[in-house]
């Protein structure tokens, strides 16, 4: 039942507009019966609405209302007693004034079939019983220790793209009550893993309390990847073990938390994956949960008609042309800088975020220039997915200095030259140059000129969460997303695939032997290329989805990393590691300016006969080999990456460098290659000038 509460003077001349949501009484403001009384001060943004209330349930008690009765620039604020930690609460429009507040008529809110309360935009938890959504009023203190950032540079950073929940849901070693949760991901097993593997950042999808869309639910599905948020200060709790959910949303806090602690402990960053670009209220039909409810026309963005503007393809999106919203946003950024310790974000859609009122992307837009002035957020690592639906939505290469961008280019164009182009070739057609392989080789340095930015702004990917897994790459042609019961429709189309002759599983030892190359060849360019890394987690271990290039909402084995360890995922388990290894071994031996400052003399490219390429060799589009000699000028050990993407063996010849003492040559040591000799070739020495074979569509790494 809802019992009235009526305001008293106090509590008004008490209460203030900032910050949002709840905040506790500051110690020597407000006096001890106010302090005893488990006071609040409560505020939410509901401009939409004449007269706000705020309904609320502290445990073991019945529902009661407060009516929040000061207004401030559309922010409806008070002073509410009875709210200690574990409080239920929500907001609602409150009866209409007239003299003393009117009486709140009786409403047993767990029994009611809709969605009775609003969600506080600023709310640290939600509660959820079936369709029943509240915010919870929770303490934020932990135990914090001696932790300690990382603060791991860019230009030695390796970030790995994980899923919490399927990161571990299928792991043997991990106690199965701790499978698919904050705590698994911090397990010793699943540490150990990342340590090995040469892991510096863990990129979680998101763990943002986010709702399953409607058609999903209609399916019997979930929304297993979580871009689909519902409360930006709120993490998810389903991610989190029963314990700590029977506990209440404090322990899951600390879960969370001690999962960050843990993997910092460990030397390993954790970046979120955010989704500030719309909300869970999906198009203009859908249930008011919070935000529709309370500031529908200044939270979403609308044309001149007053229709729902979608850039983001989920039926609505955020404004960022409003200061509420970039406030949102801002503040809820700095409370998981500050309060859980995260190391950095990637921005889901982030060209959504830098629209103007004219809705045109602006790499000036206050939001980002808040950032860039905020003491908090302009330390930590700031990754942009620079597109979205929207007109003039691919951005790729223009956001700020202090901002990195995932590189589709990256993507699209070693995807084609290792896959595609192979395909082409093997059918009797022709590929494309070995020059556009090598300007991604090079970190994109053309692309991201004009925003003042290095090769470090560059965040290289083959694969990611959205599309084919590695492994999928090189065993499918088409897309397989019968299961997400669309009729195959979903996805996307263009994958530059190439299933080696057979779609799916081979047994076939002449297209597994072909795949494995293929993949190697993908993941030493990855990591062997100036930029940062960005490994999708499984890839490591030969992880696939059965061509499935779309499982958001596939929580299920189909999308879960597979820790069987075969042979094969082994193999390619110790291929990732040394690749890594070997990338932390050269950035070592170089200066830190190093590549981000990279010059002519420090990247030097060469072709088969040892020689400076020449424009005519480079626009040959039947080059498909090259030489990439690299390191400081002023260091000691350079690198050779040498590549061969024909289908037939190239004698390549080596560089003519001066030994160090200016007289003879200087040998070239092989410490690397895809092809299957690797074992039998690894140490073996080449002086420069001098002849080596590289096997059709091979890689060969070599140090001097």
């Amino acid at each position: 039942m809802v019992m009235p509460i009526f305001d008293t003077e106090a509590a008004l001349d008490a209460s203030q507009p900032r910050p949002l949501g709840l905040s506790t009484p500051q110690p020597g403001v407000f006096d001890a019966e106010t302090t005893q009384n488990h006071s609040v001060n409560v505020a939410v943004f509901a401009p939409d609405l004449e007269r706000v209330e705020v309904v609320f349930q502290a445990p073991g008690e019945p529902w009661r209302a407060h009516i929040l009765s000061n207004v401030q620039d559309g922010v409806h604020f008070g002073l509410v007693d009875g709210m200690p930690p574990g409080t239920r609460y929500g907001f609602r429009a409150a009866p209409s004034e007239g003299g003393l507040p009117l009486s709140i008529p009786a409403l047993d809110l767990d029994d009611d079939g809709d969605q009775p309360l609003l969600l506080d935009p600023y709310g640290r938890a939600v509660d959820q019983r079936g369709e029943f959504l509240t915010s919870v009023h929770v303490e934020t203190g932990f135990d914090w220790g001696d932790d300690q950032a990382p603060r791991t540079p860019m230009r030695t950073s390796v970030i790995y793209e994980a899923h919490v929940r399927g990161q571990t849901m299928l792991h043997p070693d991990i106690p199965e009550h701790l499978r698919g949760t904050y705590a698994g991901m911090a397990h010793p097993v699943m540490i150990q893993h990342l340590t090995e593997l040469g892991i510096t950042a863990v990129q979680l999808l998101p763990i943002h309390f986010h709702l399953d869309e409607s058609h999903l639910q209609d399916l019997g599905m979930t929304n297993y990847w979580g871009y689909n948020t519902a409360a930006f200060f709120a993490p998810h709790s389903d991610y989190a073990t029963e314990a700590a959910r029977t506990a209440g949303p404090h322990a899951v806090q600390d879960e969370l938390k001690g999962m960050i602690k843990l993997l910092h402990a460990a030397g390993i960053e954790v970046i979120l994956d955010v989704v500030y670009n719309h909300t869970a209220e999906a198009g203009p039909d859908g249930p008011p949960l919070s935000f529709r409810g309370l500031a529908e026309k200044r939270y979403y963005r609308h044309d001149a008609h007053g229709r729902y503007l979608d850039t983001t393809g989920c039926g609505n999106t955020l404004d960022f042309s409003d200061p509420v919203v970039v406030d949102l946003a801002l503040d809820s950024l700095r409370y998981w800088v500050n309060d859980f310790h995260v190391d950095g974000f990637r921005f889901d859609l982030a060209v959504t975020l830098c629209r103007d009122a004219s809705n045109t992307f602006d790499p000036r837009h206050p939001f980002l220039q808040a950032i860039a002035e905020d003491p908090v957020l302009s330390e930590v690592k700031l990754i942009a997915e620079p597109w979205d639906v929207g007109y003039g939505g691919w951005q790729t290469g223009r956001f700020p200095q202090g901002w990195s961008d995932w590189n589709d280019h990256f993507r699209d164009g070693v995807r084609s030259f290792w896959l595609s182009d192979r395909a082409a070739i093997e059918a009797g057609g022709q590929g494309g140059s070995v020059a556009s392989l090598a300007e991604l080789m090079a970190g994109s340095a053309n692309l991201f000129a004009s925003s003042g930015r290095t090769r470090l702004a560059s965040v290289n990917f083959i694969t990611a969460h959205d599309g084919f897994t590695l492994k999928d790459l090189v065993s499918y042609d088409r897309k397989h997303n019968e299961a997400n019961g669309e009729q195959n429709r979903d996805g996307h189309g263009d994958n530059r695939s190439y299933n080696h002759g057979f779609e799916g599983r081979s047994e076939n030892e002449a297209i597994v032997a072909a795949r494995s190359l293929s993949i190697r060849n993908l993941m030493a360019t990855l990591l062997l290329s100036f930029g940062v890394p960005m490994i999708t987690a499984g890839d490591e271990i030969g992880r696939t989805q059965q061509g499935n290039n779309n499982a958001y909402c596939q929580d299920n084995p189909t999308a879960w990393l597979d820790w069987s360890r075969t042979q094969e995922a082994n193999a390619m388990f110790r291929t990732t590691r040394e690749l890594v290894r070997l990338r932390r071994w050269f950035l070592r031996h170089q200066p830190e300016s190093f590549p981000g400052q990279a010059n002519d003399s420090s990247l030097q490219w060469f072709d088969d006969k040892g020689k400076k390429m020449t424009p005519a060799r480079w626009n040959d589009p039947t080059v498909r080999s090259v030489q990439l000699l690299m390191g400081h000028e002023d260091s000691e050990i350079r690198g050779l990456i040498v590549v061969n993407g024909s289908n037939t063996d190239v004698k390549m010849v080596l560089p003519e460098i001066l030994s160090e003492s200016g007289i003879g040559k200087r040998m070239f040591e092989l410490r690397f290659t895809t092809s299957v000799l690797h074992d039998r070739r690894k140490g073996a020495l080449v002086a420069s000038g001098e002849r080596d074979i590289l096997q059709a569509n091979t890689i060969n790494i070599y140090r001097t």
